[in-house]
């Protein structure tokens, strides 16, 4: 209450300017209804949830300043920050102060009434140790006994008070005099002093195990004498190592520590550049991209790319896009992932495929469409281009991956970065711009490759555009601000329109420069074969091309004429040539679709079932005097024809008559079932000679075993009805892994409460089937933490994803 009474005084006086740049920085706070006081405001700004949608969008100095500031504990003076911050001269004092503003708009960090610095309660638990220094003194004694203080006093050479406050008061004054406790580590035995100096520079100590309620087997060499002088507190009941108090941890740093504090952004590798350059430069990259994106989404939309069964459109109908849009499959990702974010396209069924947004979208201005991509690309959750995942596995495009908000602030930490260099300066090398945005954004998502941070990212901006010759574009400009109007104008100066003509030469190609209409490239693509695309786009016409338009029932003469309107002199006689002689050829020969054909040697017999009114439902069609087919299945055409009075005979494939037998009902005979010849294992069914292992088994010891075995709970019902599960973990286990039936799912627990290895059956997010050996299991829901031996490392795994359970068994 005294934090939120305090805000609501500092928004109280601020003027109107300024709670309008507060209100700015933190719209996520004005979501209706709007606040109708500044207690109301106070409250919302101090939300978990709001702090934490913040602390992305700051830079590297104001998160330094925020976690010292956390460390000495808010409230603090301004002067105790600079301090530890090192703050001494002029220009790192405005640097101090230019960071603490910014705070101050995202309400982050205010100044009260008494000159001192207060933080937003969310902000402190941020760090679980900021500067790697734990809590005050004070707060680690709080659970100390009178008589555990008197013993720490005596230790120290410090009388004890009478009473259980005045002793931590004692303490808590002898602990914050640094002199004094730099003098008490000096007198301490050479294991204890060591002991207290790594503690002090942040390194944790040594878990205790707690085994019915006993300590584990010892503290470290010295850790006796730190206790004893409160040097380090451990928890009453013995749980985890021995906390150092944060005075304790800076007297030992000593007076030349400071916290970190980089104020000026790392220095990064300038070259000159010129706005021409870079304009155009950018324009070349998003002509090719905007002609890329209209081949990209033509051929989704003369074939829906089909999904995987675990979502997404998978390697295989990537490359097949890729091909027919002669795209890279970098550029055919980052086209889908912008379509799919602007509406563009959609999840129908089993496919993916333009919506009628799309129809909109394609009749627009190459320039038009590029904007629209390029306002999705901004604000995307993802990052499209990143192709494999941290096994080296594929990912699937449009696979519907949670948020990633750092994948985000990385683009926007790019756009701040390439922004804030010098004017007429752009980075020597595109890979010095990581640095730069790991500074802006600390908290954004990397996406490395090849060990350079950021390097997608980057790549995305050069491929649209954004990023021109290391230097921020027109388009950057305007995307950086969120300026839809400006980002347009710009658009429609850089990006030539579209093209409606095409040079047809005698080598029967089709050649457009720039990016064709959408009337002209689908002309184009009914009639010839796309071989090129980018800056300027090449179609070939061959027979087959120009048979495929007369299939889809356009005649030579209007093909011709379409081409002669769209093409920029006369037509080339041999195209000519190829139209009428394919057109001369075509539909010499019909095939026409028939489920059985009739034939007979009396024409009029024919003609009359063809006359018949009653037979008209079997689609009877004479196709010669002797032959009619008919759209019914053989039997159907058979029982009309003899329930009309006709008798009919069926003929076989080759031609013979079939003989028609009435053969009697036989129930089917019972099959045996499989006798069970092995075990799955590693998940491979390998054999395990069951029958040999139940012999090498001695009943009596069996017996034994059982009888000590904890009973075994009922299966829970297929459908919640209330069964009891043996433990919390199976009943938690249960709930995410949805795939595992009862007896995998108790396997799983089990391990997970004993920290047994086992072996899952696991399916990744690319839809691959594998088998994982794990260990050091941590439950966290919806996820498992465990140590891979397959990868030899730290893995998290989605319960939902585990389909199956196999314990290590000894041979």
């Amino acid at each position: 209450m005294k934090s939120r009474s305090t805000l609501a005084t500092w928004l109280s006086g601020l003027d109107g300017p300024r709670l309008a740049r507060v209100l700015v920085a933190r719209k996520d706070a004005m979501s209706p209804p709007e606040p109708r006081s500044m207690g109301e405001l106070a409250d919302r700004l101090q939300r978990p949830g709001s702090v934490a949608l913040s602390l992305p969008r700051l830079a590297l100095p104001h998160l330094q300043v925020a976690e010292a500031l956390a460390a000495l504990g808010a409230p603090a003076s301004r002067e105790a920050l600079a301090e530890l911050l090192g703050v001494a001269d002029d220009e790192t004092t405005r640097d101090l102060d230019a960071v603490l503003d910014v705070l101050a708009d995202h309400v982050l960090v205010w100044p009260d009434g008494t000159g001192k610095l207060r933080m937003a309660g969310p902000l402190r638990q941020a760090w679980d140790a900021p500067l790697g220094l734990d809590a005050p003194l004070e707060q680690l004694l709080a659970g100390a006994t009178s008589d555990e203080l008197r013993g720490m006093l005596a230790a120290l050479g410090v009388k004890p008070p009478g009473t259980k406050p005045q002793r931590l008061a004692a303490l808590v004054e002898h602990h914050g005099n640094a002199e004094q406790v730099v003098s008490v580590v000096a007198q301490a035995p050479a294991a204890a002093r060591k002991l207290l100096e790594r503690r002090a520079e942040g390194e944790p100590g040594e878990p205790q195990f707690i085994v019915f309620g006993t300590p584990g087997p010892g503290l470290e060499p010295g850790e006796r004498w730190a206790l004893e002088r409160a040097l380090l507190v451990r928890d009453r009941h013995g749980y985890g190592p021995a906390r150092m108090p944060a005075e304790v941890a800076l007297a030992l740093r000593g007076p030349g520590w400071h916290a970190p504090f980089e104020p000026g952004p790392p220095a990064a590798r300038l070259a000159s550049v010129t706005p021409v350059e870079v304009d155009r430069e950018a324009s070349a990259a998003a002509t090719v991209f905007a002609a890329h994106a209209a081949s990209v989404l033509s051929v989704c939309s003369a074939a829906a790319p089909a999904r995987l069964k675990s979502g997404g459109i998978g390697a295989r109908e990537l490359a097949r896009i890729g091909k027919a849009a002669q795209a890279d499959d970098a550029v055919v990702r980052l086209v889908l992932e912008t379509a799919f974010a602007a509406g563009l396209l959609g999840r129908d069924g089993d496919r993916v495929a333009p919506t009628d947004a799309y129809d909109t979208w394609a009749r627009q201005e190459p320039p038009d469409r590029f904007a629209v991509l390029l306002q999705a690309w901004r604000t995307l959750p993802l990052t499209p281009t990143q192709a494999r995942d941290g096994d080296n596995k594929t990912l699937a495009a449009l696979a519907g991956a949670p948020p990633c908000d750092g994948c985000v602030q990385a683009r926007h930490g790019l756009l701040e970065a390439a922004a804030r260099l010098p004017a007429g300066q752009g980075t020597a090398a595109t890979a010095d711009l990581g640095p730069l945005i790991a500074w802006h954004r600390p908290l954004a998502h990397a996406s490395p490759q090849d060990g350079t941070p950021f390097a997608l990212v980057i790549r995305e901006a050069e491929i649209l555009g954004v990023l021109a010759r290391g230097a921020l574009s027109a388009f950057g400009v305007h995307l950086r601000t969120d300026d839809t109007d400006g980002l347009g104008i710009e658009c429609r100066r850089l990006l030539p329109s579209a093209t409606a003509t095409a040079r047809i030469g005698a080598d029967l190609t089709a050649v457009v420069t720039g990016t064709p209409t959408a009337r002209l490239a689908s002309l184009l693509d009914s009639v010839a074969d796309r071989e090129t695309g980018g800056t300027a786009s090449v179609w070939r016409f061959s027979a087959g091309s120009i048979r495929r338009a007369l299939d889809a029932g356009r005649g030579p003469d209007a093909i011709a004429a379409d081409l002669a309107a769209v093409a920029a002199g006369p037509l080339p006689q041999p195209l000519s040539y190829l139209i009428t002689d394919t057109a001369r050829g075509h539909g010499r020969v019909r095939v026409a679709p028939a489920a059985c054909v009739l034939h007979s040697d009396e024409p009029a017999l024919l003609a009359e079932l063809a006359a018949h009114r009653k037979l008209a439902k079997l689609g009877l069609r004479q196709l010669a005097p002797t032959v009619l087919v008919s759209r019914s299945s053989l039997d159907t055409t058979v029982a009309a024809l003899r329930a009309e009075g006709y008798a009919p005979v069926a003929e076989t494939a080759e031609g013979t008559v079939r003989i028609e037998k009435d053969r009697p009902q036989r129930a089917a005979a019972p099959v045996p079932a499989p006798r069970r010849t092995g075990a799955r294992r590693n998940g491979r069914i390998a054999a395990t000679g069951v029958a040999r292992a139940a012999a090498r088994v001695d009943p009596d010891i069996l017996a034994a075993r059982l009888l000590k075995a904890p009973p075994t709970p009922d299966e829970p019902e297929p459908v919640d009805a209330g069964a009891a599960f043996a433990t919390d973990t199976e009943e938690i286990v249960a709930g995410w892994a949805k795939h595992l039936p009862y007896t995998d799912v108790r396997q799983l627990a089990h391990a997970i409460d004993t920290g047994e290895p086992v072996t899952v059956e696991y399916v990744a997010a690319s839809g691959n089937r594998t088998v994982r050996t794990l260990s050091r299991l941590n439950l966290d829901p919806p996820y498992l933490e465990a140590w891979c031996h397959l990868r030899e490392d730290e893995r998290v795994f989605t319960l939902s994803r585990v389909h199956g359970v196999m314990s290590l068994m000894s041979e």
